[in-house]
């Protein structure tokens, strides 16, 4: 245990609770500078143990550190530098503030040796989120901040119930490894896949994604599924059914992503699709998967960013975000087109960008394993990637048929976000030693072989052909995409208005029924005590001392029995 040793996830949630009391340039300064000192904080955690603590009998242990947690802690950082010098010219003094608690409790999950700590900054990750969504400030941020939280809570839930049976199965609350082998794994299992927006509550992720604020999109799309990621690599690596979960996600991304005329939703979309990329790779589970999913996540995270910065550049200065309503923007805004296609290229993993390097261990890991289907899946799912992202995000925003809109470069904090971007996605992609140094694992790999470079130019250049040929076929409307959010878009909304009516029904039957009761014991009473009625009229004198008599009479017999 080294006690000297600070935590960068608590430093940047601290950081977040104190920089709305902040303003200014102090306010400015403090937004790019506590992620970077939150980084260099990063690399001082050594590897094992650093903070223990007893809980509840049990040895928990909030700090930890090896090389995957590290790889995690350090991209996290980085995107919350990234994202907080984009979103400096936000209005909003919520959103940077919750974001950066929510890139510093992800940075907690990375850096957590037990379930118990990973559980807590989970759970504080989706409040942090929410926040993000909802300081947009919009009728429709407020409803889809309700959604993703009614969806992050049960997954809480779900990973709760899991972490407790865990517990009480095997009295030990360290965060290794483990197999399907009892309940409370396939519980912790599926807590962790509803991050990662895995079947069949994908929805969730586009659903509320796009509805955050043209800065929140950058924030929301870096952590919660990449945190997913890496505590799939932590605890379920090797898990077969990883490999399927995987490839569905792939697929459902680019089927989507290609049906939708949101740009942002298009992206959102995306980010499914590559993390499924991912989880099939953690399914696959050897070092050279591992290690490609790893490096997958942290080169997704810049270019996914990249992409969303451009489309939030856009979006600033048009006020619009459907692809039907944009086009020719490459005149006035050179820049940011340059940037998107740049994110393009390397979410496409062209040759030259970071997604090349990555990517491709994912696919030359299923090859290595004699995986046919899976490798043949991959490859198909590459070339729907470039038609989706690589080059439907950036032909219909940025060089369709002009839309007349000439809306000028977005102010130069965005401009040098999207700069940084741009420069790690093509660095990477030109010298990725450093980033294998990361890796988990030693790399033997080689991205730029003859045979890689031409197999990868090809499908890219088949998928490019298919794009503008069936070009007249992709153009979208003004509609909005339904999948499985059908169900609380559609299904509950209907059934909330059959319930109801059920109910007014029901509730007019009972007046109903109510009035016709009371109507009856009215009858009866004017009928008896009514001017009419046998008590209204007058009694003889006889009749009443016959009564008397009776009563008396009556009264006699009780008594003396």
């Amino acid at each position: 245990m080294t006690d000297t040793v600070i935590h960068p996830g608590l430093v940047l949630i601290a950081g977040g609770l104190v920089l709305p009391w902040l303003s200014g340039k102090l306010r400015a300064f403090a937004v790019v500078a506590l992620p970077l000192l939150v980084l260099a904080l990063v690399w001082q955690v050594p590897d094992g143990a650093a903070w223990q603590a007893r809980f509840l009998d049990y040895t928990i242990t909030p700090l930890q550190g090896d090389k995957l947690s590290r790889l995690f802690a350090t991209i996290f950082a980085l995107m919350a530098a990234g994202g907080g010098l984009f979103a400096l010219g936000q209005k909003s003094r919520v959103e940077v503030p919750a974001a950066f608690v929510y890139a510093g409790s992800a940075i907690g999950v990375a850096l957590a040796g037990d379930l118990v700590t990973v559980f807590a900054f989970w759970e504080l990750m989706a409040i942090g989120s929410t926040l993000v969504l909802w300081s947009q400030g919009s009728n429709d941020s407020y409803r889809a901040a309700r959604r993703y939280l009614m969806i992050h809570l049960l997954g809480g839930v779900i990973l709760f119930a899991g972490v407790t049976g865990h517990i009480a199965q095997t009295g030990d609350v360290a965060f290794t490894r483990m197999v399907l082998d009892s309940p409370a794994h396939w519980l912790i299992l599926a807590g962790f896949l509803v991050n990662a927006g895995a079947p069949p509550l994908s929805a969730w992720l586009p659903d509320a994604y796009p509805e955050a604020s043209w800065s929140g999109t950058v924030f929301l799309s870096a952590f919660t599924t990449k945190t997913a990621v890496y505590v799939l690599i932590r605890g379920f690596p090797g898990t077969e059914l990883l490999i399927w979960v995987g490839l569905f996600m792939v697929f459902y991304g680019i089927v989507y992503a290609l049906l939708e005329n949101d740009m942002r939703r298009i992206l959102a979309y995306s980010i499914v699709n590559q993390v499924g990329f991912m989880i099939a790779g953690i399914g696959i589970g050897t070092e050279m998967a591992l290690n490609g999913a790893a490096a997958h996540a942290f080169t997704h995270i810049i270019y996914k960013a990249l992409l969303l910065m451009s489309a939030g550049s856009v979006l600033m200065m048009t006020g619009r975000r459907k692809c039907s309503e944009l086009g020719g923007l490459f005149h006035t805004m050179p820049l940011t087109t340059a940037c998107g296609t740049i994110g393009a290229l390397a979410i496409s993993s062209f040759p030259l960008t970071s997604g090349f390097v990555s990517k491709s261990m994912v696919s030359q890991a299923a090859a290595d394993g004699h995986l046919l289907t899976v490798w043949l899946l991959l490859t198909a799912a590459s070339a729907g990637v470039f038609l989706h992202a690589g080059i439907k995000f950036p032909w219909f925003v940025f060089f369709q048929k002009d839309s007349g809109l000439r809306p000028a470069e977005p102010p130069a904090p965005m401009r040098w976000a999207m700069i940084a971007f741009a420069f790690l996605c093509i660095a990477l992609g030109v010298w990725p030693e450093p980033l294998y140094a990361l890796l988990p694992y030693v790399v033997n790999y080689q991205p730029y072989t003859w045979a890689h470079v031409l197999t990868q130019l090809q499908l890219l250049l088949f998928s490019g052909l298919a794009f503008f040929v069936m070009l007249p076929y992709l153009k979208r409307t003004l509609t909005i995409t339904l999948d499985t959010d059908w169900m609380w878009r559609r299904l509950l909304p209907a059934l909330s208005r059959a319930v109801e009516k059920l109910i007014v029904g029901v509730r007019g039957g009972i007046e109903r029924a109510v009035k016709r009761l009371g109507a009856g014991l009215l009858a009866v009473v004017i009928r008896h005590y009514g001017e009419d009625g046998s008590f209204a009229r007058t009694w003889s004198t006889r009749s009443m001392a016959l009564w008397v008599l009776v009563l008396l009479l009556g009264y006699l017999v009780l008594y003396y029995l």
